[in-house]
């Protein structure tokens, strides 16, 4: 009980320095938040061999405890993915700040003029897992939209997230905005996570960013707004009027450019008419590079080396080198699957018909719906937001990758000259 005291107390006193930093950073100029992120850029880039070795300790104790290939690739940094995270604080640097922007000013018949101000959350409390570069993406989106943040990582990446936090804190000082606007919480007790979830007073929206058990169990037990999604069913549907070449190269780069990713496919559905020429090929080259198939009836027809796929197949997120195939009649067929199995993260079609492309994206409800392109586009850096929080697939305040814009709220500003209300 008295470890649990403590835990409470020490979360509390990071929501009330965050209270107080989030007041600062709402006056701070969009120089000074740029200044700030260019020299956590710099810092990150000057001390890659520090960063590396922290990582290398995290990494050597994910595989002693067991943790998958999936998970591992998560946690490695790399001088490459270093390199990223700087170029990401910079790109946020260089992006609008939506902080004060007004739209739909408008006189009314009384004289005032009435619009909305961009304006931040406040405090924003980030739990993720693995991914140490979350550190740096996370603070730098909310540093610039002016929120003050409570970082929480996985205990399998506490080393280079700390790491990650020295350079970070460097930066805020060097361009003299308080150390406490992106806190990295200190302790692995999972207790920190109730606590920081259920703090209102001093914690204004949840971001949770790992896998579906992190996500439920955040959004059961949080008493503040969450922006999150479970997980990452994503379909490609390779329509019967898709040019070839172009079908295969999406259906394959979707797939194995990187298998631990929420926007990596994992179901194929392809139109009956073309599904003997393309599985044939698509087969071919996926197991040459160890992809597991699992497929319908028709697809094992073509494919007999797949596997059988299950009805659970078609609902799992497998984060791993599997695929599920599905020969659908048709275009509505694919969509009346992906309406039944998918999550709401990303879905995309390959075809050339104009009109079949049109009713995709009308008719298939997820965050991102995608015409000839990967999946593995459905990120906030190619996007154009710089770096992202996460992705959202719930319906309100914001949807799909969550950038700058996403992490404000608007409030109604009025300019009069003297009016009163009669």
């Amino acid at each position: 009980m008295e470890q649990q005291a403590d835990i409470q107390s020490y979360m509390e006193g990071l929501g009330r320095a965050a209270r107080r930093a989030s007041r600062a950073l709402n006056r701070a100029s969009t120089g000074e938040k740029n200044a700030a992120l260019e020299a956590m850029a710099a810092s990150l880039e000057a001390d890659q061999a520090a960063l590396l070795a922290a990582n290398r300790e995290d990494l050597a104790a994910g595989r002693e405890a067991g943790l998958d290939e999936a998970l591992l690739d998560r946690l490695e940094l790399t001088p490459e993915r270093i390199t990223a995270m700087a170029e990401g604080l910079r790109q946020v640097a260089g992006l609008p700040d939506p902080v004060g922007a007004v739209r739909d000013l408008a006189r009314r018949p009384s004289g005032i003029e009435v619009g909305k101000m961009r304006v931040p959350l406040g405090v924003v409390g980030i739990i993720y897992e693995s991914r140490p570069n979350v550190t740096a993406d996370a603070a730098a989106l909310c540093l610039k939209s002016g929120n003050a943040a409570i970082l929480r990582g996985g205990s399998e990446a506490a080393r280079s997230n700390a790491a990650i936090a020295d350079h970070i804190r460097a930066g805020l000082a060097a361009a003299g905005l308080p150390e406490e606007a992106v806190q990295v919480v200190a302790t692995t007790d999972r207790a920190a996570v109730e606590h920081l979830v259920a703090m209102p007073a001093y914690v204004d929206v949840i971001v949770p960013r790992g896998g579906k058990g992190l996500i439920e169990m955040v959004s059961r037990k949080a008493s503040v707004p969450v922006i999150k999604h479970l997980h990452g069913v994503c379909h490609v549907y390779l329509d019967d009027r898709a040019e070839r070449r172009r079908a295969l190269e999406i259906a394959v780069n979707a797939k194995t450019q990187r298998y631990g990713t929420c926007n990596t496919m994992e179901t194929l559905l392809v139109a009956e008419g073309v599904a003997g020429d393309l599985l044939s090929e698509l087969g071919e080259r996926l197991g040459a590079i160890g992809v597991e198939l699992r497929g319908c009836e028709r697809t094992r027809a073509i494919l007999p080396h797949a596997h059988a796929a299950t009805d659970e197949d078609w609902d799992t997120e497998y984060l791993a080198p599997i695929l599920s195939i599905r020969v659908v009649d048709d275009l509505e067929a694919a969509m009346d699957h992906i309406a039944e199995h998918g999550s709401g993260h990303t879905d995309a079609i390959v075809t050339e018909d104009y009109s079949r492309a049109r009713r995709f994206v009308a008719g298939v409800d997820s965050s991102s719906v995608m015409v000839n392109a990967s999946t593995r586009f459905a990120d906030g850096f190619e996007y154009g937001l710089g770096a992202e929080i996460g992705i959202s697939t719930d319906k309100f305040h914001v949807r799909g990758p969550v950038g700058l814009e996403g992490l404000t709220s608007e409030k109604f500003v009025v300019y009069g000259d003297g009016q009163v209300r009669t």
